[in-house]
């Protein structure tokens, strides 16, 4: 599996090594995941979800339900 955050998308990026020989190389920068389980009182039920620590602070803000109605509509997850 990818690592990709399945709230916001946040997925690794690529970037320049910052070194001081003439090799010109690349470095990756991960996203800070996580593997969170969140509480929908709604359904009464558990759900798992790799998410970033941006992904969470999403999810406080704008609660679990509309959080992952919004990562679907954007086509993050395919079911909830």
């Amino acid at each position: 599996m990818s690592r990709v955050c399945q709230i916001t998308g946040k997925r690794a990026m690529v970037g320049n090594n910052v070194s001081h020989s003439k090799r010109r190389t690349k470095r990756k920068f991960d996203v800070n995941l996580f593997k969170k389980k969140f509480y929908m009182p709604h359904e009464d039920r558990w759900v798992q979800l790799t998410v970033s620590a941006a992904g969470m602070r999403t999810i406080n803000k704008k609660g679990i339900k509309s959080a992952l109605a919004e990562a679907q509509e954007k086509g993050f997850i395919d079911k909830f």
